[in-house]
């Protein structure tokens, strides 16, 4: 359990101090995403036959874990919608239209987290603000603590969680195509952090 007050916070979710301090628990870390092990991914109903699906290329944030005072650790994501990827040019091409994404009016989605509790068994529950479209709603994500360690490569710490939520995309003013593409999205994190430096 000190494992994880030490790190799961560390989404508070999705950048916390020094390493000394990492290794007495005393303090806070500063971590920053590592892209190249990160993905965020979504998950979308069409018509009841499948479950669309895709991801966000390009994001930055930071994860400030505190262990002194847990509930003051926190977790700020902005996301590049432009980023999103299905694998499909044309499909691309729609959801960064107004229909959907509207990446011209409103480039980022941001996450920033408020309140985190934890749960035991590694995870926390990190309650939060969404902005997506120029509005503004609370968001809960569920977190999961997967792994912290020295990155013997980098010799800085790493640490590894999962994440998952579901967006009700009409609060936020994405309603086309419904009800035939589904209301509720699924959103899923695989992500990694690495101490900032």
């Amino acid at each position: 359990m000190r494992r994880f007050v030490r790190a799961i916070i560390l989404l508070g979710m999705m950048t916390w101090g020094n390493v000394a301090h990492a290794e007495t628990g005393i303090g806070r870390e500063v971590y920053q995403f590592d892209q190249s092990h990160t993905n965020i991914m979504w998950f979308a109903n069409h018509i009841g036959y499948s479950q669309s699906m895709g991801q966000f290329m390009d994001f930055d944030g930071e994860i400030i874990l505190d262990h002194d005072q847990p509930e003051q650790s926190s977790v700020r994501v902005t996301i590049n919608t432009a980023s999103i990827m299905t694998g499909l040019p044309k499909f691309d091409a729609h959801l960064k239209s107004a229909d959907f994404f509207d990446v011209e009016k409103h480039p980022t989605a941001t996450f920033v987290s408020k309140e985190v509790t934890l749960l035991g068994d590694s995870k926390a529950k990190v309650k939060g603000e969404f902005t997506l479209l120029g509005h503004t709603k609370p968001l809960v994500l569920t977190v999961r603590l997967n792994k912290r360690g020295m990155d013997i490569q980098r010799n800085i710490h790493r640490t590894g969680f999962s994440v998952i939520t579901t967006v009700k995309r009409s609060l936020w003013g994405m309603k086309s195509y419904l009800p035939f593409v589904g209301d509720e999205v699924k959103i899923k994190i695989e992500a990694e952090a690495l101490i900032k430096q």
